[in-house]
């Protein structure tokens, strides 16, 4: 099923990709794992690629069905208008795959897996959420209905590895304090930043929620933070090199 601007998945990145490129710019920290994990890779397909955070410096064949996205990216690397569930490619046409937060918005999982795969000679490298450790944060506290979303919508590490086969690693994906590729879980030592909208708005959960939603977070936040209740109890964030998350890296190799 796609939007008006040919989004795949629940959510109409015609309305949330505004500002996206702005606040989801791809840390360099996080893309050297990215890279690792494709090892020697010349050619590499980018599934979900949105506005191409993460595309490492090799030939990179882009799939985005958003043009709100495909419009954001740089114009040397388009994107093509596909799905990963229908992908437009031979059998083993890439060394290497790669999706970044990207297949919870798939709309059968299990297809898209399954293409992905067969397009695929080398390793499949997905950058997800596990949801079983997403509520495990304290956004919980003050968005519940944010977190338990991102805990429904995110795809568990056994499907993903069920769908791909092969040997599959995981691996928690230290979090830096000053990460610039703006998700939730970014700004764990940073809360004032989810008091801008926009920056939640980059953060597809978000459009979920309801504008009175919004404003009641917004203000118990705000509150919090000004009578330094959140600092009492998060303050030691502030000082925390590195979060690990629920963010993780999964790799599956022939």
């Amino acid at each position: 099923m796609r939007s008006t601007d040919g989004s795949a998945g629940d959510v109409n990145y015609e309305r949330i990709g505004r500002a996206y490129s702005s606040y989801r710019q791809p840390d360099v920290r996080i893309a050297g794992l990215i890279a690792a994990a494709l090892a020697d890779a010349t050619t590499v397909l980018n599934v979900g690629a949105g506005t191409g955070s993460y595309e490492p410096d090799r030939v990179v064949t882009a799939v985005e069905p958003s043009a709100s996205m495909r419009a954001q990216r740089h114009p040397d690397v388009p994107a093509i208008d596909a799905m990963a569930e229908d992908l437009p490619f031979d059998d083993d046409s890439f060394d290497a795959a790669m999706s970044t937060f990207s297949v919870h918005q798939w709309h059968d999982l299990a297809a898209g897996l399954r293409e992905v795969r067969r397009v695929t000679r080398g390793p499949v490298v997905i950058l997800t959420c596990d949801p079983l450790r997403v509520r495990d944060f304290w956004l919980y506290e003050y968005a519940r209905e944010v977190l338990d979303t991102e805990a429904r919508r995110y795809p568990s590490i056994q499907s993903l590895a069920d769908g791909l086969g092969g040997t599959i690693s995981t691996a928690i994906v230290p979090i830096p304090f000053d990460c610039t590729d703006g998700f939730n879980e970014a700004y764990y030592g940073r809360p004032e930043k989810l008091l801008e909208s926009d920056a939640r708005l980059s953060c597809s959960a978000w459009s979920f929620v309801d504008e009175p939603g919004q404003q009641r977070f917004a203000e118990h936040l705000q509150r919090d933070l000004h009578d330094g209740t959140w600092d009492r109890r998060y303050g030691h964030l502030r000082n925390t090199p590195t979060l690990s998350g629920s963010l993780v890296l999964v790799t599956a190799s022939r």
